[in-house]
């Protein structure tokens, strides 16, 4: 029963053969990225408040689960409920991959605990030897900004090493942070230890704001990538692309 099971959970999915990129799930967001994230890369997701970070990770969650990836979240901001729910509302429904097995939800909560920098070194470190062993190929981490208030900036930078080592053995990881939590210098050099960056804001265009990816780099991308995306989030569709002509017209 159980094979039968998963074989009919699997039955809507692309299987993984031969594919060497994560796809977003999302046409227009893959081609930007010349074709999609490839396998074995640490993307930053960069962007202030409200730019949709937390939507594009839901996004390459869903296109991973679909590709035939099993995925582990990581989240400061959610509950498993919520989580699900927000994807939901979204039209990401994955409840049937984590309902068996496909997707973890690992919530993180830092709030009201009086933390010391010795303590979180020991958290990330915790952190980044528990992604080691994990058996899930795909690792979302939403967000590293609330271990940054709490950690050195060496400490972080340590940490991003040990996932760059991880990635080298297979795993593709995706993290996201706020700007303002770092100083310029450390950013600068967080982009370089990523193989992937992209940059999401929001901008005034006419009457009303819009959110702007921009993919800053994609290394080893197969095909040109492309600048920049513009969308919006409507919350009973989920990330509708809009074409540049048009968010201006």
């Amino acid at each position: 029963m159980f094979v039968i099971a998963v074989h009919f959970m699997r039955g809507d999915r692309m299987i993984k053969d031969e594919q060497d990129i994560l796809s977003s799930g999302n046409v227009e967001i893959d081609k930007r990225l010349g074709g999609g994230i490839p396998i074995g890369s640490l993307t930053l997701i960069e962007g202030e408040n409200d730019t949709g970070k937390s939507v594009m990770c839901q996004q390459f969650t869903y296109g991973s689960l679909m590709q035939g990836h099993c995925v582990a979240y990581y989240t400061t901001e959610n509950t498993i409920r919520s989580l699900l729910s927000q994807m939901e509302s979204l039209s990401l429904d994955v409840s049937d991959f984590f309902a068996w097995g496909y997707l973890k939800i690992f919530p993180i909560h830092l709030e009201g605990i009086n933390w010391s920098k010795e303590k979180m070194r020991r958290v990330l470190n915790l952190m980044a030897n528990h992604i080691k062993i994990l058996k899930e190929d795909v690792v979302i981490i939403d967000s590293l900004t609330m271990f940054a208030t709490h950690s050195t900036e060496d400490d972080v930078l340590e940490f991003l090493t040990k996932l760059k080592n991880i990635c080298d053995r297979g795993k593709t990881i995706l993290i996201t942070l706020h700007k303002h939590a770092f100083k310029e210098d450390t950013l600068v050099r967080i982009r370089s230890a990523c193989d992937c960056h992209l940059v999401l804001r929001k901008e005034l265009v006419e009457d009303r704001y819009i959110n702007v990816l921009e993919v800053a780099k994609v290394r080893g991308a197969k095909k040109t990538t492309g600048n920049v995306i513009s969308f919006e989030i409507h919350p009973s569709f989920g990330l509708k692309i809009i074409p540049l002509s048009e968010a201006k017209a």
